[in-house]
This record gives structure tokens, sequence and C-alpha cells, in this order.
């Protein structure tokens, strides 16, 4: 890869070396840059330690150069003294500094090629998903080549291959695939005009791994077996969605050939994933129905590991994406090489203003319903390495019962042009030990107000009060939130969480934000409690920690 890196650094250096010699034509140079820090202290009621270095960082500086029909572009990371959280236990190598993605692209009206690492998603993201989360430690990025085709209106044809990062290197195994996707209303034009629109897709992706370190064995009837690990994975993806008005539909089905892994116990059976969705708006309503099934839906470049790091692909939670910090104390993570059944649904409605619900400025109300459980599951007797694992019926739901539920309902209102309020109510179970490998259930009520008021243009007051009650875990818990805004400048907040039912600890945070045109600055100390981060069912366990914190943000 060191050639590719030197092609992609010498292409920006010839973009910017063409751009400042003609004046006529416009070299387009945008970037962005991000570093939080920390200066940690050891707090022995929490367990925070300061570990071996006086600051922690995570910083990102993207650089992206455009001239005509090129593009090419660096990210520079350090990252040699990583965030608490980010460099912990079976994750560990994400410590390192340097320039680990880059890329340079060539665009024609039909057609892109890309050199260098690039970001890809088929469908759902069932079979791929390559991304960065970096509240989470992901960067599942390929290194390789991309070619993007659009040979014709209403068809787009995609084709790539290449290694997958793996932190500051790439995994072994190849990864390739292809996709294309079929718009119909732009060839029948009658849909088009009947304000309907017909999407059909259908993707590829193959790992191309070859058997690495020593020899998995496994015992059976007493006799001692070596596992014939498949060189080659394949899985397929066929999806289409439908548009009418207001009405959406999306039907989704992917299946991969047999995977043994680390992940599935090294068992040698087929994975599968299939969802709908449905979803009908207009105005002043919304309406949310989803379902979802998978089996055995791990998908690795390296079959070895089980922790962020090389996943292939992304099964989306259907659970709600909670920002409050007590509705988020309980996440959960979606399970790819167990299973599940996962249902939504979600209503809103918007009451009218000048009604007796809608009172002078209206009111709206949300309504959010997960359901997650077991799949069902005959397990083979004995040591299924090397073995099917396990039968398993469609339609049944499995004996392990229930993963995750929530029920939320949340309501805005606007009392005055200077004051407004968001009430919510959230019913919660998790299933720790599926979750989180905890033991124990969680079954929480939990309730928040949210109010914002608004003394004129510039200076604004914002409010949270939380309240979680439970009779499991650590029992109770109460946070508040004041958050001060003089803008378009300054930012000050305060907040607390506290523990009444257990450790009876206090997590306070103080910080200072600062704006001024493309560059944000925030300051701050606090004492954060130990736990799981969850973003679209991908969770990362971060441990208590105490300090002064600064982040700068600069976009140009």
């Amino acid at each position: 890869m060191t050639n590719l890196k030197a092609l992609c650094i010498s292409g920006m250096l010839a973009l910017s070396a063409a751009g400042f010699a003609q004046d006529d034509n416009k070299l387009i140079i945008n970037g962005s840059i991000q570093s939080d820090n920390l200066i940690p202290q050891d707090d022995s009621e929490t367990g925070a330690k300061k570990g071996d270095h006086w600051a922690n960082t995570n910083t990102f500086a993207d650089f992206r150069a455009q001239y005509k029909w090129l593009e090419a572009g660096a990210r520079f990371e350090f990252l040699r003294f990583p965030l608490p959280g980010f460099n912990d236990g079976s994750e560990s190598g994400y410590d390192g500094w340097g320039v680990p993605n880059f890329y340079i692209k060539g665009k024609t009206k039909w057609a892109d090629l890309t050199l260098g690492t690039f970001y890809e998603q088929f469908g759902s993201g069932f079979i791929l998903r390559t991304y960065e989360e970096r509240n989470l430690g992901i960067d599942n990025s390929i290194m390789g080549a991309h070619v993007a085709l659009r040979p014709f209106d209403g068809l787009s044809i995609k084709a790539l291959s290449g290694k997958q990062r793996k932190y500051w290197a790439h995994n072994d195994s190849w990864v390739s695939g292809a996709d294309m996707e079929i718009s119909l209303d732009r060839w029948f034009k009658g849909l088009e005009k009947n304000n309907t629109y017909l999407t059909i897709g259908a993707s590829w992706v193959n790992k191309h791994e070859k058997e690495a370190g020593d020899p998995i064995l496994v015992s059976h009837d007493k006799k001692t077996y070596k596992l014939n690990l498949p060189q080659n994975v394949n899985a397929f993806d066929v999806r289409t969605r439908l548009q009418k008005g207001g009405f959406n539909f999306l039907a989704e089905y992917a299946w991969k050939t047999e995977d043994p892994s680390v992940d599935n116990n090294f068992i040698y059976r087929k994975g599968n994933v299939a969802m709908v969705s449905t979803s009908y708006s207009q105005k002043g309503m919304s309406i949310l129905l989803q379902a979802k099934r998978s089996e055995d839906m791990s998908f690795r470049s390296d079959r070895n590991v089980n922790g962020r790091s090389s996943l292939i692909n992304h099964l989306p939670a259907f659970t709600m994406d909670n920002t409050y910090a007590l509705a988020a104390m309980y996440p959960y993570g979606t399970q790819l090489a167990e299973g599940e059944w996962a249902y939504q649904g979600s209503f809103g409605y918007n009451f009218k203003r000048k009604t007796f619900l809608g009172g002078k400025y209206g009111t709206k109300i949300n309504v959010n319903f997960s359901h997650v459980r077991a799949i069902d599951k005959n397990p083979i007797k004995g040591n299924i390495e090397g073995t099917k694992g396990y039968g398993s019926s469609f339609w049944k739901w499995g004996d392990e019962g229930m993963y995750y539920q929530d029920f939320n309902v949340k309501i805005d209102k606007k009392f005055s042009k200077a004051f407004k309020l968001s009430v919510t109510y959230m019913n919660q179970f998790a299933n720790e030990k599926v979750v989180h490998s905890e033991d124990g259930d969680i079954r929480a009520n939990i309730f928040i107000a949210d109010g914002t008021y608004k003394f004129n243009k510039k200076f604004i007051l914002r409010a949270e009060a939380q309240y979680l009650n439970t009779d499991d875990d650590l029992g109770d818990w109460w946070f508040g939130l004041a958050e001060l805004s003089f803008t378009p400048h300054f930012m000050f907040t305060i907040s607390d969480m506290y523990n009444s039912g257990g450790t009876k600890t206090h997590y306070y945070s103080g910080l200072v934000t600062y704006n001024t045109g493309a560059h944000r600055i925030m300051a701050g100390y606090s004492r954060t409690r130990a736990g799981i981060n969850c973003s679209g069912g991908v969770c990362r366990y971060v441990p208590a920690y105490k300090g002064f914190t600064l982040s700068y943000n600069f976009n140009f």
C-alpha cells in the first residue's frame, strides 16, 4: 500500500500546483480539524485512573483538494495517547499516528474511479457498510479501487476491491463486491407522472481469507479433527423500494454462505437477514412500521476477532436512538451472531393551532415502540464447532425470550413566543446478560423534561430534568442540566448525574463553548461514569474518567 499512498499524496500536491499556476481555473481546498483532549485525574470514588500519560487526545485533520475532474484527499490522525476506552481490552491497537486514509478520484459525467481509501454501503448495509464513527472508535474503510458507473439514466453500477482497515494496518483478506440499482420510474415515465417511484437493487460481496495461524482442532466422538475453513465467503442482497406520495415501502433480503468465525463459535451455518419497512406521512402526521429477522450475520474480514474492528457489514438496530443521558444509560446493541427478531413502530401527530389540544401554538406528540427478542434455536448437543450449530424455525421466537424493549411518548409544546417545553416518558427493558454480557435484567421508567426560554435573539436558556426509576442494577438516577447561550459566540453548560439508589455518587460537568466563524472551542471539567456508548446498534464500553477537557473544531 506504500506506493498507493505516495501516489495519492502526490496527486494532492499536483492538484495544488496546477490550481495555483492557472488563475482562470479554480482550485477548491477544504477540510476539517477535530481535536478532543483530556487531562486525566485519579478518582477513588468512581475508579477513574490517571493512566500513564499526563494527557490523552483523539485528533483528526482531513484535507481535500478538487480541480476540474480530479479530487484527492488525506486524513492525518494523532491517536498516540487516545482517550479512555479507545484502546482497552480486546480492542488494543487503536493507538498510533500517521496518515492512514488517502485517495485520488477521477470524475466524469458517467463514471467515478477512486484509488486509495474509500467508504461504501450497499442497500441498507446488510452485506457491506464501511464508515467512520469517531465516537465509537470505528473506521472500517477499504484500501483499494472503487468504480461507480452511470451508463444511462436510471442505472447505477458500483464495483470495488481492496483490504479493510484494522486500526493502523489492513487485514490480509480481500473484500470485493458489486452493486446495481435500477430506478424503473426513469424508464417508465407513467410511474413518475403518477408520483410513483420504484427502485430495485442487487448486491454481491466476497471475502477471500486464507487460513492464518495455528489450525483449529475440535474433538467429536473421541476423535480430533482439523477445521477446513472456507477461503471464500460470499454474501448477496436483493431489495426493492416503492414510493408513492407520502407512502414508502422497503423490502430487503440478504444471505451469506458458511462463515465459521470466533463470533459464531466456528459453526458452518449460512446466515440471512430479512427486513420490511413501511411508512406514511402527510402534513401533521407520520407512521412507521418495521420488522427484521437476522441469523448468523456477523461478516468480518478477520474471522479471528470479535470486537468493533473488521466488520464488513452493519445491521441497524430497530430501537430508538436516545440522546438524553438517562434514556441512553442502558442502550441496545444489535446481536449480529446470535440473531434477533426486531420490531419498531412510530406514530407522530401535530395538533393544529387554536384547537383544544393544540392551543395557541400547536402541540406535537410522538409515540415509539421497539421490541427485540431471540430467534428460535435447537442447538446440537455436545461440541458445536465444525457443525451447523443449531436448527431454527424462521417464524418462531426463541426460548431466550426478550432482549430489549422500550416504549416512548414525547410531547412538544410551545407555550409562548419565548418558552417551549418537551416532556418524555420511557418504559425500558434490557436483558443485560445478552446485550452487555452482564447479569440481570433492567426494568426502568424514565421521565424527562426539556425546556427552552428565549429572552431575546441572543440570550437563550435551556434546562433538562431527568429521573430514572428502577429496582435493578444500581437503582434510581437523577440528572439535571442548564445551558445558557449568548449567541453567536458563548455557551455555558453545567450538569450533574446522581445515583441516588446505589453508589450515592455525583457525576458532574462544567463546560464553556466559544464559536467564531468556522472555529469552535470547548473547555471544561467533568467526572464521567463507566458505561456503554452505542450508536446505530454498535456499542463501545467507556471506563470512568475525570479531569479537564478541551475540544477544538475547525472547518475550512
